[in-house]
């Protein structure tokens, strides 16, 4: 069966950018292409390039999987699982280390801008960072990876080395191909509409979480970054405030900018943010229900496992398969 793959770090709290731009899609996803089969993680292993205290990673880890069932991902059609419990993850990461260049990783960009900031310390593991997120997607041979604008270099990166493999070992790997959703793939910071909405932001007025309450989502909807021209209407290039919160109105409402436009002819920023702060703490309502139902819950617990011993069973598969072509291991003698 053809498959369909993605993950998320669980850093930091899932917000209404990563939700708008990446999982709502990959919910209708999950409808809208009966024909495949879903494999989605948690990829824990990632969040770990930098310092993590132990408990607030492994709250995290359970919140997000949480979040993801919330969100509407459903345990029939998606294997929800966590990345650091199926050990062939990081074993696969290592094979295709030693098919990858210096000056690939070098290249980067991620890697360039958390170096950087960083300046001293900066791990092994960071520079090394996208041969396993390779890994992630190559273990499980997905015809499509649903990613976001600012990941699609890791992607490329991915598909170069699946080809260069499988020249050398004969078409081992499905070569990836990018999944981007149209609308709605980059929500925008409210505070700088200019810069992508990012959970490390220090501004928290910058963004808005899943499980925000009521009072502060509209808040942070009023207080959104616009223009002094008070008119509603879609110009991402010269007024990307706006744009930005008409964006996060349309992907919720389904309704086009036109009619958005339409809508709120001779209104004000006032009106529509109130409008907007609704229609968002509406969306986020129901989540925030099903994520308290199933955060201390042994459902979730029952979610994971079973998407952990489907995907473990699939990554095994692939990794002795590899091994035997490079040659690792020993053959059983008759």
């Amino acid at each position: 069966m053809k498959r369909v793959l993605s993950g998320i770090q669980p850093t930091g709290s899932l917000n209404i950018g990563t939700y708008l731009g990446s999982v709502k899609n990959f919910v209708k996803l999950q409808d809208t292409m009966p024909d495949y089969e879903f494999f989605i993680f948690i990829a824990d292993l990632h969040a770990i390039t930098v310092p993590k205290d132990k408990q607030l990673l492994r709250n995290k880890i359970r919140e997000l999987a949480a979040l993801y069932i919330a969100c509407g991902l459903r345990p029939d059609r998606v294997n929800l699982y966590i990345q650091s419990e199926i050990p062939a993850h990081s074993q696969l990461a290592y094979l295709l280390q030693c098919n990858s260049y210096i000056g690939e990783l070098e290249r980067m960009t991620q890697y360039k801008e958390k170096s950087r900031k960083q300046e001293t310390g900066v791990t092994v593991g960071l520079f090394t960072y996208p041969t396993l997120m390779a890994a992630d997607i190559l273990l499980y041979d997905p015809e499509f990876v649903p990613v976001g604008v600012d990941q699609k270099q890791h992607l490329e990166l991915t598909r170069d080395i699946a080809q260069r493999m499988n020249n050398k070992f004969n078409d081992i790997f499905t070569v990836p191909n990018p999944l981007i959703a149209e609308v709605g793939a980059k929500i925008m910071s409210l505070s700088d509409p200019t810069s992508k909405m990012s959970k490390s932001d220090a501004n928290e007025k910058a963004r808005i979480n899943l499980l925000d309450p009521e009072n502060i989502i509209k808040k942070r909807i009023k207080s959104a970054v616009t223009d002094n021209l008070g008119t509603i209407k879609y110009d991402p290039e010269n007024r990307p405030g706006i744009s930005n919160l008409m964006t996060i109105y349309s992907v919720i409402t389904n309704k086009s900018f036109d009619s958005i436009e339409e809508s709120y002819e001779g209104k004000g920023y006032k009106e529509f943010k109130e409008d907007l702060g609704e229609i968002v703490f509406q969306e986020l309502k129901p989540i925030q229900e099903r994520y308290y139902e199933l955060i201390n819950s042994s459902e979730l617990d029952d979610i994971l496992d079973k998407g952990r011993d489907v995907a473990a069973k699939v990554a095994f598969k692939k990794i002795m398969k590899l091994n035997d072509r490079i040659g690792l291991g020993r053959k059983r003698r008759k």
